[in-house]
């Protein structure tokens, strides 16, 4: 096998057939394969099945009963499994033309390069596939950022958003990626130094169905790249940041009511503790929590923990502040970063420490990880 054509889908049952036929077309002569990774809560497996009993190209299926990692673990799910080291990654709704995929081919058996990417900012590329100016905007503040944020890693790269792209995947270096949602190659392209070529295509309106995009995705996407950029410890300032000011808000709320300062203190801490969390099961340690211990464990322990520094930590700054003499904006600033950073090793190394080998997994655990999947196949930015 030369080829293996891997394509992501979840709901994409009206595309299946034309999508299997153009591609058929297009890769007449190579020794090729489509691999189907499907999260799909319709009928789009048995679509597939039934379209795979008919065609003249071999089309196999994966559908996965949890969507591990969004669309960036369906990717990578369908890399590992593919027949042939040459794959070419694109969505099931034929906004990648499937027209495209000798240029692809052609280009990355030239030798020279590790990943062939569809662009649609290079050359003769479009996005007219996007819809509306308001996506089309989106689309390329959010290339531009990317871009400004690893101007090295990206320097040859127009097009770091695209999901349409051909890698070579003994290049890969699976141990290192941790995919969070939907914008694979740009995980792939920020953690490792790769050789890079471009071929221009025009993005296409989708063949039938809805667009996935969202503003859900839009922040997952903010929160992959994020953590791309200045990794974990990053996240948690900003939630840490977020936190504080949804402390000082909640204080100043409770107060006006009537409410004694003291107890809107003590209030606002065990919220913000208690937001802080489940921030952090989201965006922060999401990619430990399978290894880790049950939710509730994990919640005892950084509930204990930070209400344990909390009051440890005032009567330092009065210790400081009284005895050191220095001003009480100093040492509260002291104190809080190295607060900061003493509940993130915490954090990393007891609240997400791995089980034990042979520790049993709870239903309850299982549960909220299955809540906790991504979505998937949200479109292009």
């Amino acid at each position: 096998m030369h080829l293996s054509i891997v394509v992501p889908t979840y709901n994409e049952a009206p595309n299946i057939a034309e999508l299997v036929r153009r591609v058929t077309t297009e890769t007449a002569g190579m020794d090729a394969e489509i691999v189907f990774v499907d999260d799909s809560t319709d009928d789009t497996p048995d679509v597939i099945a039934a379209v795979a009993a008919e065609a003249t190209i071999p089309v196999r299926l994966i559908h996965r009963a949890r969507r591990t990692g969004g669309l960036g673990g369906a990717v990578l799910e369908g890399i590992a499994a593919a027949a042939a080291d040459a794959c070419l990654v694109m969505d099931g709704d034929l906004q990648h033309p499937p027209e495209e995929i000798p240029a692809l081919y052609a280009r990355f058996l030239q030798g020279d390069v590790d990943v062939v990417i569809a662009s649609r900012y290079a050359g003769d590329g479009t996005s007219a596939g996007l819809a509306g100016r308001t996506r089309v905007m989106v689309s390329k503040a959010s290339t531009a950022l990317t871009r400004a944020m690893f101007p090295i890693r990206l320097k040859d790269v127009s097009d770091p958003m695209t999901g349409f792209f051909l890698i070579d995947r003994r290049a890969l270096d699976a141990e290192t990626l941790r995919p969070r949602g939907f914008k694979i190659l740009l995980e792939i392209l920020a953690r490792k130094n790769l050789r890079v070529a471009e071929v221009p295509f025009e993005f296409a309106d989708r063949h039938a169905g809805d667009s996935k995009a969202s503003v859900r995705q839009g922040l997952h996407f903010l929160t992959q790249l994020t953590a791309l950029r200045f990794g974990k410890m990053s996240l948690f300032a900003v939630i840490g940041g977020l936190g504080a000011l949804a402390n000082v808000a909640l204080v100043w709320a409770l107060t006006h009511l009537g409410v004694n300062y003291l107890i809107a203190a003590i209030v606002a801490s065990e919220v913000t503790i208690i937001g802080n969390f489940l921030l952090q099961e989201r965006f922060v340690f999401h990619d430990m929590k399978g290894a880790a211990s049950g939710v509730w464990s994990r919640f005892a322990k950084s509930f204990t923990f930070n209400n344990a520094e909390l009051l440890i930590r005032i009567p330092i700054v009065a210790l400081m502040v009284n005895t050191g003499h220095i001003s009480a904006v100093i040492a509260t600033a002291i104190t809080l970063v190295v607060a900061f950073i003493v509940r993130f090793v915490f954090h990393s190394l007891v609240v997400y420490a791995p089980r034990k080998a042979g520790a049993p997994v709870s239903a309850g655990r299982r549960f909220v990880d299955e809540l906790d999947a991504q979505a998937m196949s949200p479109g292009e930015l």
